[in-house]
């Protein structure tokens, strides 16, 4: 009966052991993607101003889609309204994930914040789920 116990006991730390394996690792992969722009988007997600409640910029417009109760959304504002402010011909915008569902679904945003890039017809040309970094914002206003 004791041998039985303990290969139960060896067999249940083994199960543990992978299972914690698994969850290390997917969230360590989780947050390297977190916040990285992806530019292999479905162009065919086309934003109108009415949707948004605000006119496009003349270049391009970050849409923001956030949440009350969401602190790395409050981050992500703060980051792209400070960089907007360097290209006068982009605009930010920001829209309330939850007072919009019928657009969030139509875009398929999953997660607040995602931001997407828009170019100056309204047509999606990248996006981030997550707070992206300052330096990927950048980069990626830099080749509209």
């Amino acid at each position: 009966m004791d041998e039985r116990c303990e290969n139960i006991s060896v067999n249940s730390l083994i199960i543990v052991a992978v299972v914690l394996l698994l969850a290390t690792g997917y969230g360590l992969w989780d947050r390297k993607q977190s916040g990285t722009i992806n530019r292999k988007v479905d162009s065919r997600n086309l934003v109108n101003p009415t949707e948004i409640g605000s006119e496009l910029g003349e270049s391009a417009t970050i849409l923001q889609f956030s949440s009350a109760f969401c602190t790395p959304c409050r981050a992500t504002r703060s980051t792209l309204s400070s960089i907007v402010t360097h290209y006068p011909k982009i605009k930010h915008v920001e829209v309330d994930a939850e007072s919009n569902l019928a657009l969030v679904r139509r875009l398929d945003i999953r997660q607040t914040p995602t931001t997407l890039f828009l170019n100056s017809d309204g047509r999606e040309i990248a996006r981030a789920v997550g707070a992206p970094k300052r330096q990927q914002v950048i980069n990626a206003l830099e080749r509209i």
